[in-house]
C-alpha cells in the first residue's frame, strides 16, 4: 500500500447534504471510502425528498453516490451496506428501489430496524466502498 493509500481524508462535497453533527459525509482512508449514515435531505434544502420509502431510499442513494463521487469511487465499487428502517414492514418497498442502485452483484448488506430522528425520515444508510 502506498502512502498515499495509507492517508485519512475527510470527504466533503456540497452535491450531498452537509452532516447534521460533528462527523464527516465520508472518510477515504487505506483505499477504501467510509460514508456516515445517509438519508433522504435534499442537499440544497435540507428537507426531505418523498413522503414513501421508495423515494426516501432513491435520495438516500443519491446522496451516498454524490459522496462517492467526490471520494474518487462510484456506487460499483461499494463492498458493504448498512440499512437502517424506520419500520422493518418497509424492507420489501425499499428493497425494490434499492435494487435500482445495484442491479447486478449488489454488495453485501445489513438491515435493521431502529428509531431515527425525525418523524418522516424512513430510513438511514451507510456504506462502504473500495476505491478503483
Amino acid at each position: 500500500m502506498s502512502k498515499a493509500e495509507e492517508k485519512r481524508n475527510a470527504v466533503k462535497t456540497a452535491a450531498a447534504p452537509a452532516p447534521g453533527g460533528h462527523y464527516s459525509q465520508a472518510i477515504a482512508a487505506g483505499g477504501r471510502v467510509y460514508v456516515s449514515g445517509s438519508g433522504p435531505f435534499d442537499p440544497h434544502t435540507h428537507k426531505i425528498v418523498g413522503a414513501d420509502i421508495g423515494a426516501q431510499t432513491r435520495q438516500t442513494l443519491k446522496n451516498i453516490g454524490a459522496i462517492l463521487e467526490a471520494a474518487g469511487a462510484s456506487l460499483k465499487d461499494v463492498v458493504k451496506v448498512t440499512v437502517y428502517l424506520r419500520n422493518m414492514g418497509d424492507f420489501d418497498a425499499m428493497d425494490k428501489a434499492y435494487k435500482e442502485f445495484f442491479p447486478v452483484d449488489p454488495p453485501a448488506r445489513t438491515t435493521v430496524e431502529v428509531g431515527l430522528y425525525g418523524a418522516e425520515r424512513l430510513l438511514a444508510v451507510d456504506a462502504e466502498a473500495v476505491k478503483p
